[in-house]
C-alpha cells in the first residue's frame, strides 16, 4: 500500500507533466489518477480502495476546484468557473474555506440560499453549509457587512483556504 505522501507525490507528477492519467496496481491495491483531475487539484488526495477477490474496483476520483488562473478565461474554455480573487475588496474580508468539502449555497436544494451578493450580514450569521464526510457543517461570516461576491458555484468542491466570500466590511 502507498503511503499518503506518496500518492500526493504521483498526483503531483501527473498534474506537472501533464499526462492523461496513470493507473497503480499493487497487492491488491489498485490507484487512477485522471490526468485531466489532476491537473486542476494538482496536490489534493487521491482515494485509494482495497481490491477484493473477483469485485470490480471502483476508481477514486480527485475532485477539487481549480487553481487561480493568472489572466481571465477564455471563452474557449467554456467554463463558469471564475478565477480565484487577487486579494479582499478595498474595505473588505475574503472569507475562507476552512475545510475541504462541498460548498451549498442553502440548507437544501428546494431552500434559498443563505445570503446573496448585496445582502448585509452579520458577525456568527450563516453564510453557506460545507459538506464533508457527510457532516453538514454551517460557515459563519467572522465580519459585519455586505457580500460583495461569492466565488464558488453551489455544489462545487472546495478546498482549505480557498475563498468563499468577498464582504466589504461596514
Amino acid at each position: 500500500m502507498l503511503t499518503f505522501e506518496q500518492i500526493k507525490e504521483l498526483i503531483e507528477l501527473v498534474a506537472q507533466n501533464r499526462l492523461q492519467g496513470m493507473e497503480l496496481e499493487r497487492a491488491g491495491f489498485r490507484l487512477k489518477i485522471d490526468g485531466q483531475q489532476a491537473q486542476q487539484a494538482a496536490a489534493a488526495p487521491a482515494h485509494a480502495l482495497p481490491a477484493e477477490a473477483g469485485a470490480p474496483l471502483a476508481a477514486p476520483q480527485i475532485l477539487a476546484s481549480p487553481p487561480p488562473l493568472p489572466a481571465a478565461p477564455t471563452a474557449a474554455s467554456g467554463s463558469a468557473a471564475a478565477a480565484a480573487p487577487a486579494g479582499p475588496p478595498a474595505g473588505g474580508h475574503v472569507l475562507t474555506s476552512p475545510i475541504v468539502g462541498t460548498f451549498y449555497r442553502a440548507s437544501s436544494p428546494d431552500a434559498g440560499p443563505f445570503v446573496e451578493v448585496g445582502s448585509r450580514v452579520k458577525k456568527g450569521q450563516v453564510l453557506c453549509i460545507i459538506e464533508a464526510m457527510k457532516l453538514m457543517n454551517d460557515i459563519e461570516s467572522d465580519v459585519d457587512g455586505v457580500i460583495a461576491e461569492i466565488y464558488p458555484q453551489n455544489a462545487q468542491a472546495v478546498e482549505f483556504g480557498e475563498p468563499l466570500f468577498a464582504i466589504k466590511t461596514s
